[in-house]
């Protein structure tokens, strides 16, 4: 039995493993290794999605064109908005007629779907709750400045706007299952949109005012003091740099500057939002993220959401309630893998609801996939690209071929992914008793500018790779002889789960055989055989 023969044996074993969940179980996360995998129909999926533009959903005829340009870049799953403002325009009364014209649209054209729940707050304003709800200031309280400015940011402090909120997000959930429990259309739900307040570094309304001069509650203690060894170390800092006091006010507990603040505001919207999202799960209990607004460098809670579910928070958000299954970061900077870094820890899958495309994108989902065993990857603003080239689609064909292979080695620890550049031309890693050293590509004496790919083992001495712009080189870290060579190199496809080769790469094209090649300009997918002396 030939080494890629086993490979594709074992991919097969651990799907019909996966097949055994009855088929009308409902999209779930389960773990695999130490990764986290969404499993859809008993599979795991691997989304390979893209962000509409926050209005593009609010009409069926606007988005009839854009469905088949979006199933043929390829994508497999569409995040979408979904808004309390269109869903429950009066009180008590719903209008699920868009919700269900966008699930039989998307199943049309052979696509998922993850809403985004546009309730209380989308990045960080109240823009998209009812009109009936903004004009009762009253019912549904504002957050207030440090200038006494009333702000058009419903305050987590209003406890009937959280129930408003969680009546609509469960009637949602409940129509959801009514039309899609089988066909598993809809397979996860983001609550809310990059909450925290802009302009202040938390509320102030005479409620908010109280709390933050009231005693820290006794369930945000108990974390502390059970799980103080494993919070995240900036979060553990600021509560240790104030004494690690285990009782007293927010000030007094973890000090008087923001990030006290922060805390607080984390707090509180964690606490709303898990309500929510519990009320969505008692319906339909699909997984359910939050994502973030990211601070940039230097940023001052105010500057940036405060009190949105950032790493240097994300214990209060946890501490706050279990009903958020990921918290999620909108990567829009440049140090993706820094980011991906601070939120796949603790025990947090890795999902990208929102981030760069073109050829941006189209490296970093190999990162994201490889590295991090990402659930999924999201690009925003898809129904608007114009870009011929697309490069994102030619990222996304690539792995939308390998999907199986890279979900079966998600977790084991034989897959790694890596970009590229000019301040990191390298990398190492070790898969399979060998340490591979992968670099920019180079010919004639001409570097790659970008590098970027994944490589799993998928045998003794076999690997699989896919990417651009890099090269590899092969050294034995088991006993025997020493130097690893390349036996030999074939490009190809993966066509329904089988190999198919192409080109037997040689001469230029593996360094006259000491590199292991993926030339830039084009996504490789290629397969190596390596051999000792």
């Amino acid at each position: 039995m030939s080494a890629w023969t086993s490979v594709v044996l074992t991919m097969l074993s651990f799907v019909v493993v996966s097949l055994q969940t009855p088929a009308q179980t409902i999209p779930h996360l389960e773990k695999h290794g130490t990764a986290t995998q969404l499993i859809v129909d008993g599979k795991p999926f691997l989304i390979l999605g893209a962000e509409l533009h926050n209005s593009s959903s609010s009409s069926l005829d606007y988005m009839r064109p854009i469905w088949p340009r979006l199933a043929d870049i390829p994508l497999n799953t569409v995040l979408t908005p979904l808004t309390w403002e269109l869903i429950e325009p009066q009180e008590g009364k719903f209008d699920f007629s868009l919700l269900d014209g966008l699930i039989q649209d998307a199943r049309r054209n052979h696509l998922r779907l993850v809403f985004l729940w546009f309730g209380s707050w989308k990045n960080g304003m109240s823009s998209y709750a009812p009109l009936w709800v903004k004009e009762n200031t009253g019912r549904f309280p504002r957050v207030i400045d440090k200038g006494g400015h009333t702000l058009e940011i419903l305050s987590t402090f209003g406890q009937e706007t959280r129930d408003a909120d969680a009546r609509a997000f469960g009637a949602v959930m409940r129509h959801i299952r009514e039309v899609d429990s089988e066909a598993h259309t809809v397979l996860m739900m983001q609550v809310e949109n990059e909450v925290g307040v802009l302009g202040d570094s938390r509320d102030r309304c005479p409620a908010a005012n109280q709390a933050f001069e009231g005693k820290v509650p006794p369930k945000l203690i108990a974390y502390l003091q059970q799980n103080r060894d494993a919070l995240i170390p900036e979060f553990r800092r600021v509560w240790e740099a104030a004494g690690a006091r285990t009782s007293g006010t927010w000030p007094q507990v973890f000090g008087a500057g923001p990030e006290a603040d922060e805390i607080f505001m984390a707090w509180n919207y964690g606490q709303f939002i898990n309500a929510v999202a519990a009320g969505g799960k008692a319906e339909y209990s699909l997984p359910m993220y939050v994502n973030a607004w990211l601070a940039g460098p230097n940023a001052s809670p105010g500057e940036f959401p405060s009190g949105g579910p950032l790493p240097e928070v994300m214990d209060v958000w946890k501490a706050a309630g279990t009903a958020i299954d990921i918290y999620s970061p909108d990567i829009y900077a440049p140090n993706l893998t820094e980011w991906c870094e601070r939120y796949n820890r603790s025990g947090n899958p890795m999902f990208i609801p929102e981030t760069r495309g073109g050829t941006v994108g189209a490296a970093n989902v190999f990162y994201a996939f490889g590295q991090r065993d990402a659930i999924g990857f999201s690009p925003f603003g898809i129904d608007s690209w114009t870009d011929k080239d697309n490069d994102l689609g030619k990222s996304y064909a690539v792995l939308m071929s390998m999907a199986s292979l890279i979900l079966a080695h998600q977790g084991t620890g034989e897959m790694a992914g890596f970009l590229l550049d000019q301040n990191k031309p390298e990398t190492s890693f070790e898969l399979n008793g060998y340490q591979l050293d992968v670099s920019l590509d180079e010919i004639f004496g001409t570097k790659a500018k970008t590098g970027y790919g994944l490589i799993m083992a998928v045998g003794a001495n076999e690997f699989l790779g896919a990417g651009s712009g890099f090269r590899v080189s092969f050294s034995s870290k088991k006993p025997g002889p020493a130097r690893a060579g390349i036996g030999w190199v074939e490009e190809g496809i993966i066509s329904d789960g089988i190999w198919v080769r192409g080109r037997r790469l040689n001469g230029d094209e593996n360094d006259q055989g000491q590199f292991w090649r993926f030339a830039p300009q084009r996504i490789n997918l290629e397969r190596v055989t390596v051999y000792r002396y």
